[in-house]
């Protein structure tokens, strides 16, 4: 063996430790991002049916339900009944928020249209979840058919069917892409309001872990993804927003967002092209409070996103 080849071996071996301590410790990188964005994070919820009666009297009666989802897993949320016969709007939050961030645009809604209202947890949110991971859309898409699923085997006390045959999504952020992703599915879903919509479910997945953990390298992105698209599996859906809109047919759709939204605004603004009936699609990209920070809204602002939503919904539902 030439001394040549025999300098070469001896490298390869000298480095061999150093470049699989390096695989490893990238690995273990991988998995801490993947495992911790996976799991938003978790806090008491804002408001709750009894504490909001507490402010506003015994008259709002709110029960906490829970149902299946179709993997097996349990889903839970607030129930709201309207009339009999009347529409069903689902409300549904954003990465890292629960389904408390909602509840006072929700009890508004009802209490203007008499519609029925839910308000689930996606899985992974809010404490103690039944299921403790999300999937950025994936899973919660099917989550959503479940809980619409559910809504329909709703009673009156008479034993006629609550709800009719018109359902309302409201969706902000991880919910709105939730929304749409399963709206092709159902032809009940009659009229949707997106508040600021990622572009698909990696564009989330990229700007959670740079807000989380503060990266902004493409490459360690891209591993990420890929890490995560192998931790999630099957229940990851990457399916662009755009293309979930092209597959829509005639329903009646409310683009909102604003520059609180950062980036989100651009790309709401951009998916406005992408439905088939342009006549059917309003859009309001330009509000000064959009529900990415409902939760924190007061005064004036909050009242006017509130009754765009809610006019909007009376319109187009009944």
């Amino acid at each position: 063996m030439s001394p040549r080849r025999r300098f070469g071996k001896k490298l390869f071996r000298s480095l061999l430790p150093i470049v699989l301590v390096l695989v490893l410790a990238l690995v273990a990188v991988l998995a801490s991002i993947v495992y911790g964005v996976t799991r938003p994070p978790r806090r008491p919820y804002l408001v709750t049916p009894q504490t909001f009666r507490d402010i506003s009297g015994p008259v709002l009666r709110v029960s906490d339900e829970t149902w299946s989802n179709n993997d097996g897993t349990r889903a839970r949320g607030w129930l709201l009944r309207g009339a009999e016969g009347a529409p069903a709007v689902v409300f549904l939050h954003r990465y890292g928020a629960d389904r408390s961030w909602l509840f006072n645009l929700g009890v508004k809604l009802n209490e203007a249209a008499d519609f029925t209202i839910l308000w689930p947890d996606l899985r992974g949110h809010a404490e103690n979840p039944a299921v403790k991971y999300t999937t950025f859309g994936g899973q919660e898409s099917e989550d959503v058919l479940a809980a619409l699923t559910y809504l329909r085997s709703l009673k009156t006390p008479g034993g006629g069917k609550l709800i009719g045959n018109k359902i309302g999504l409201y969706g902000v952020e991880l919910g709105a892409y939730a929304a749409l992703l399963a709206s092709p599915r159902e032809s009940e879903v009659r009229v949707l309001v997106l508040d600021s919509i990622p572009r698909s479910a990696d564009e989330l997945l990229r700007n959670v872990v740079h807000d989380r953990y503060n990266l902004d390298y493409n490459f360690l992105h891209k591993l990420v993804g890929t890490a995560t698209r192998l931790y999630l599996m099957k229940t990851h859906k990457g399916t662009p927003s755009c293309e979930l809109a092209a597959s829509l047919k005639d329903q009646r759709v409310l683009l909102l967002s604003g520059a609180d939204a950062g980036y989100l605004r651009e790309s709401t603004q951009a998916l406005a092209s992408c439905f088939p009936v342009r006549e059917n699609v309003e859009v309001k990209t330009d509000l000064p409070l959009s529900g990415f920070r409902l939760a924190s809204a007061t005064g004036e602002q909050g009242e006017g996103y509130d009754r765009g939503v809610i006019e909007f919904f009376d319109t187009n539902l009944r």
